[in-house]
């Protein structure tokens, strides 16, 4: 009988899959393991509207400060699980505690992916993940001074896009042809790079970062074809990597992340893993993903806790999340590979459109750029990979929900 659960990460996945434990009705012991000094917080907001000065931290709780005593959950913050024990079945931490399991969830997340250039440890050469890397980030743009974003994908987009509507100005480096080239492809990333350039952000694509240069603190960012922007401070966001080593010699199998099937399961009984850090078997992609979003942390938590209860369910959601830069809001369903064909309803030059990703004539990713309510109706043909003629999801006057089948 299951009588202790311990969760590993104190972020939206692992805040999300403790709470559920309780609502489920989990009576027994269940510890929430966090390396920061902080409850679970959300971290879109800090791209955005916190980093804008629009929102407070309170604002971006998981659940309100006194949720976890008030539920009987144990809280381990500012403390970091260093190693699983599947064989005595107990976490360790890096405090010398031994925390004792009948099942764990690793809802380690990830970390960013750091730039191994000259001058890449200088003050003001800065990036986000944490609350406490916004802060500093907000403090740095109040100097007015320019600012270099390195990477636009969509944290250097959102970044960029803060930066300038607090009056910073701004130089982008990107290595790809386009921003969000990577997520979106080329077509849609020249959207996106339009939408920047018209606000005033120079973006050098095409181009990489060679060093940062400064006497202490970044003066400038010098690339590898030899431009040197001036500026304040530099924001990196060039990727991130799962953060894995909890389980680290567990047998846990381990493939761009933790490898877990439909229920949320690892290859070692017992231990689970969810959000970003989770390469998961998803039914409607047939294959393995790993997804890091927001939409995937919170649902894939709820699905670990109850799988964790033996009241699992496969988890089949289909992925989405969403971008605000300016006044435009990017969103974007489902899980594509490498595509075959875009399809376009609407515009690009007049930026208003959604865009079908063609695997093999079917449907399996959807982008919608202001238009959030078409991307809504066409997720379930994400959902079940349709096949629709190319004419049919051009035409604006077919209706989407229609083509269902």
């Amino acid at each position: 009988m299951i009588q202790r659960m311990v969760v590993v990460g104190a972020n939206l996945a692992g805040g999300t899959a403790a709470a559920v434990l309780r609502d489920e009705g989990f009576e027994g012991e269940v510890v929430l393991v966090g390396e920061e000094p902080r409850p679970p917080y959300e971290r879109p907001p800090f791209s955005k509207e916190y980093l804008r000065g629009e929102r407070s931290f309170d604002d971006t709780l998981v659940r309100p400060a006194g949720f976890w005593e008030e539920h009987g959950i144990e809280t381990r913050f500012g403390v970091r699980a260093t190693r699983i024990d599947p064989a005595e079945r107990v976490v360790e931490l890096d405090d010398g505690d031994r925390l004792p399991y009948d099942a764990v969830l690793v809802a380690t997340g990830c970390r960013n992916r750091r730039l191994g250039v000259p001058g890449a440890d200088l003050e003001g050469v800065l990036d986000l993940r944490t609350v406490a890397d916004a802060d500093r980030i907000r403090e740095a743009m109040g100097s007015g001074g320019p600012a270099v974003v390195v990477g636009m994908g969509f944290i250097g987009c959102e970044v960029a896009a803060c930066l300038v509507e607090r009056g910073v100005p701004v130089a982008a480096v990107e290595p790809l042809p386009a921003p969000l080239h990577r997520a979106l492809g080329e077509e849609v990333g020249r959207v996106v790079e339009g939408i920047h350039r018209d606000r005033g952000v120079n973006l050098v694509l095409g181009d990489g970062v060679a060093a940062f240069e400064g006497a202490g603190r970044v003066e400038a960012v010098v690339t590898t074809q030899g431009r040197r922007l001036p500026c304040d401070v530099a924001i990196v966001g060039v990727g991130v990597v799962p953060a894995t080593d909890v389980v680290d010699g567990t047998g846990v199998e381990l493939d761009d992340g933790i490898v877990v099937d439909e229920l949320c399961r690892t290859s070692v009984e017992g231990i689970y893993a969810a959000g970003d850090v989770a390469r998961h078997y998803h039914p409607s992609a047939g294959r393995h993903v790993r997804v890091e979003h927001w939409q995937n942390a919170l649902k894939q938590g709820q699905a670990a806790a109850r799988s964790m209860l033996g009241k699992g369910a496969p988890y089949e959601d289909v992925h989405w999340f969403w971008s605000d830069q300016y006044e435009h809001n990017i969103q974007y369903a489902g899980f594509h590979g490498p595509w075959d064909e875009l399809v376009v309803r609407g515009s690009l030059e007049e930026r208003s459109f959604v865009a079908f990703y063609l695997e093999k004539g079917r449907v399996r990713g959807v982008v919608a750029l202001d238009r959030g309510r078409d991307l809504r109706r066409a997720m379930p043909l994400v959902k079940t990979a349709a096949a629709v003629p190319p004419g049919v999801l051009r035409d604006p006057s077919v209706d989407i929900r229609k083509t269902v089948s």
